[in-house]
């Protein structure tokens, strides 16, 4: 795929687990089609991250964003990257989300005016997150179906999301009964919309707030394209000790309002960064 005429970043956010945002930086080390610029969201890493970042600067056109910790602030943090980045398209993904080598360049092929992407990963136990090297990822054999099964991964039909078959693919994306929806780890839109509905909601916590952002485009006019069998990226395995019952249900009473209301705009978003 030729380069776009327009520029293209990639945004990750991270917390304290430099382990996972190598194998995932080693990742963009072997895309077919580079970012102009990769923006590291930090909600608030220790040194370990900085110095994994700082190393990895000299390979990627990597930006470092980060505030200090104090508690679970993505939206925030997302909110600053964007508001750092220059780049017109911008693909949002997590610390331990390995993308595989077309990446960048699939959700480029997708991408276009009034439409944002969601894509899909497939999700790998502990045991083998653990195991995969950095030659395996650049080796490409990380998405290989075989490998994995050489490593204990059983079979499952969502395996198949790893087949590197374009008509598979546009077939199961037609197919999928999963709705499209804004996926925190793996989609991508125009930077133009997404300061139109004034960026996440730093109200939100945990919890549906990468959801709410979707609905806020889709209310602006936007639709969503399912790209789960094509943008593809491998999930490490992580727990979720930032869960918290309280803030989902403020979360979903304001997901309720959103949905209710028609609402595009959130008077808690970029602008209130700034």
């Amino acid at each position: 795929m030729e380069r776009p005429h327009f520029k293209v970043g990639v945004i990750i956010s991270t917390y304290n687990n430099p382990v996972w945002l190598e194998k995932t930086l080693i990742g963009y080390l072997s895309q077919s089609l580079k970012a102009d610029e990769i923006i590291i969201a930090d909600d608030g890493s220790k040194d370990d991250t900085f110095r994994l970042i700082k190393e990895y600067s000299f390979l990627l056109p990597l930006k470092h964003v980060w505030h200090e910790d104090k508690g679970f602030r993505k939206t925030q943090i997302l909110n600053k990257a964007v508001v750092e980045a220059k780049s017109d398209y911008l693909i949002f993904t997590d610390q331990d989300c390995i993308p595989r080598e077309d990446f960048i360049a699939s959700h480029l092929r997708s991408a276009r005016k009034g439409y944002f992407l969601s894509g899909g990963y497939f999700r790998l136990p502990k045991e083998i997150s653990d195991l995969l090297t950095k030659e395996d990822i650049l080796s490409h054999r990380a998405f290989s179906l075989k490998f994995l099964s050489s490593l204990g991964l059983g079979r499952s039909f969502k395996a198949t999301k790893l087949f590197k078959s374009p008509l598979y693919s546009k077939v199961l994306n037609f197919l999928t009964p999963a709705a499209a929806s804004w996926n925190g780890c793996n989609s991508s839109v125009w930077k133009e919309d997404i300061l139109k509905v004034n960026g996440f909601n730093e109200k939100m916590h945990y919890g549906g707030e990468d959801r709410e952002f979707g609905e806020r485009l889709i209310n602006l006019g936007l639709k969503a394209l399912q790209r789960r069998y094509s943008l593809i990226t491998l999930h490490l395995y992580h727990e979720r000790p930032y869960k918290n019952q309280e803030q989902i249900k403020l979360n979903d009473r304001i997901r309720k309002e959103v949905r209710k209301k028609k609402i595009s705009w959130t008077p808690y978003g970029i602008e209130k960064t700034l």
